[in-house]
């Protein structure tokens, strides 16, 4: 009886820390991050053109894990934390045929865009945003820039940033991983 007890035990055990090892953090979105959306809602329709001219659509990301990063050239913030996507996150998966990544700018004319990715040196694409409709698609009127957006393959979004925070950042990246080895 006790070695059935120990053996329950070490079953539980293993397959609650198997089950933190392989899921996405369940993580409670404040209020003051502005979203718009939820964690768990389908990623809204959306049509994004790149500084290149490339159109993409939501129709394009299925099936692929998708992160959008909402930026802007005057974000202070923003460029803190785009060295950090570059090297963490894009050179990482950049040749992953399962992995999108796009810099939503918002609300800045091509030129302006372009210029910015240039004196960031980042090489993942950056989409425009006139009018930031698509920024607005997932923040509130007057929420600021500095965000980010995870979708899983299926289309849903899965963990959502503001700001750059190290602790953060870090789980996305994990967030990012464990998403394209499903």
């Amino acid at each position: 009886m006790k070695k059935l007890l120990s053996i329950t035990f070490l079953t539980f055990v293993c397959m609650t820390t198997f089950a933190q090892l392989t899921a996405v953090p369940e993580k409670e979105i404040p209020k003051d991050y502005g979203y718009i959306v939820k964690i768990g809602q389908q990623l809204p329709e959306i049509s994004m053109e790149l500084t290149d001219g490339a159109k993409i659509t939501t129709q394009d990301l299925k099936g692929k894990v998708v992160m959008l990063q909402f930026t802007a050239s005057w974000c202070s913030v923003c460029r803190k934390e785009m060295p950090h996507i570059e090297s963490d996150i894009w050179m990482k998966n950049k040749n992953n045929k399962d992995f999108v990544l796009v810099g939503v700018d918002m609300d800045e004319p091509r030129d302006k865009v372009t210029q910015f990715a240039e004196d960031m040196k980042i090489t993942y694409p950056l989409a425009l945003d006139p009018g930031a409709s698509i920024f607005y698609t997932f923040a509130a009127k007057g929420a600021g820039v500095t965000r980010n957006v995870i979708v899983d393959k299926k289309g849903t979004i899965v963990y959502m940033t503001r700001l750059y925070k190290e602790d953060e950042f870090q789980e996305m990246v994990n967030v990012i991983d464990f998403l394209l080895k499903q």
